[in-house]
């Protein structure tokens, strides 16, 4: 648990929110704000830079001989922000942010960042899922379960708050791009496409076409109108939300939810989206409790004894990616719904876990390869 705020300087700080005395958290809201953080079990108060400026009996329980400067809150050596998303990281061997995001990072967070003058809704919708983390990371680049697992919100317009009586349209022979960046960052789905999405009659993703949003994105992730995955596990979705999946042990996930909007939409257009997140993603999203049930199911159906001795299949398209590279060096290979994005996370993810410190990471993990 750790505190994000600004000191009176205006800079960032990220503290963890663990009391030097006996460890009690000293910020129990959401939000909010605050001159000063007080430890609710003995006192010990901090400011916002996370400095030990107040303990109860300091001169005649400590004798005065409590050195305060060395008993602030525990400060995160890393702590840096890219177009407004702040990061912070507590090993002070870990590459600048930048560095570790690299193209494809950037390119997805620039994907929600370049839809407009974005705003954060107040409020983050918090619950548990009976699965394993990843089962949930693997799904957001997976455009193969829509049109089974998603076909009653498919007519009802879940997605898109408008109701399609054609039902789901098949996804085998769709245009898809895959993006894969270094440390397991990734892009998987379906390409833009201007004319198709008047057809549709979606003017939620014209933005694209705005002055400069092609030089922001590149000429690869303009095209891309699938979801981003900071690896390890923030997934950034098309519609303009954030949800990071945090393990709670190997069969249990808490997800968080934060929604994004353009701040100069007009009222109407504004509170309709608002509405719509709401019954997307989350608890009473009509595809999260879908896809939810999908990966409750799956947790269980491999814990079994007998089911532990055999493998999952994750052969679609295997072999048949050739990987280009465009002037930034990002990995993308245009293709049909497939898994690549899936066995890059997994790989990452396998490095992750064998490497010993960042250093062992940096020069030992897998470069974006020629064939996927």
């Amino acid at each position: 648990s750790v505190i994000a705020t600004r000191d009176k300087e205006g800079q960032l700080q990220v503290l963890l929110n663990t009391c030097r005395h006996r460890g009690n958290a000293v910020c129990r809201a959401e939000q909010g704000h605050a001159s000063s953080f007080m430890c609710t079990y003995h006192g010990w108060t901090y400011n916002l830079q996370g400095k030990l400026v107040g303990v109860p009996g300091s001169r005649d329980l400590y004798h005065g001989e409590l050195d305060r400067d060395n008993w602030g809150l525990i400060r995160a050596p890393h702590v840096e922000s890219y177009k407004g998303f702040v990061f912070a990281n507590m090993d002070p061997d870990a590459p600048p942010l930048e560095e570790y995001l690299g193209e494809v990072g950037k390119v997805g967070l620039s994907l929600i960042a370049e839809q407009g003058d974005m705003e954060v809704i107040d409020g983050v919708q918090k619950y548990v899922i009976g699965c394993n983390w990843k089962l949930a990371v693997d799904n957001l680049f997976d455009y193969y379960h829509p049109q089974v697992s998603h076909a009653s919100s498919s007519l009802i317009g879940g997605l898109t708050g408008r109701s399609n009586t054609a039902g789901p349209r098949r996804t085998g022979n769709n245009e898809h791009l895959v993006m894969l960046g270094e440390y397991g960052h990734a892009i998987g789905g379906p390409t833009y496409n201007a004319e198709r999405q008047k057809e549709l009659n979606q003017p939620e993703q014209r933005w694209r076409e705005r002055p400069g949003v092609a030089e922001e994105l590149g000429p690869v992730g303009i095209t891309s109108t699938g979801h981003p995955n900071i690896f390890p596990n923030l997934w950034i979705t098309v519609s303009g939300q954030l949800s990071l999946r945090l393990p709670k042990g190997p069969t249990k996930t808490e997800i968080w939810w934060f929604t994004l909007l353009d701040r100069k939409l007009p009222t109407e257009e504004w509170e309709r989206l608002r509405k719509l997140a709401i019954h997307v993603f989350g608890p009473a999203g009509v595809l999260e409790q879908e896809d939810g049930e999908n990966w409750d199911q799956s947790t269980r159906g491999t814990q079994g004894v007998i089911a532990r001795r055999y493998p999952l299949n994750f052969s679609m398209g295997l072999g048949h990616g050739e990987i280009s590279k465009d002037d930034t060096g990002a990995g993308h290979v245009f293709t049909k719904v497939n898994e690549h994005a899936q066995l890059w996370t997994y790989r990452a993810w396998a490095e992750w876990m064998a490497a010993e410190s960042w250093k062992e990471l940096k020069e030992r993990h897998s470069l974006v390869p020629d064939i996927v």
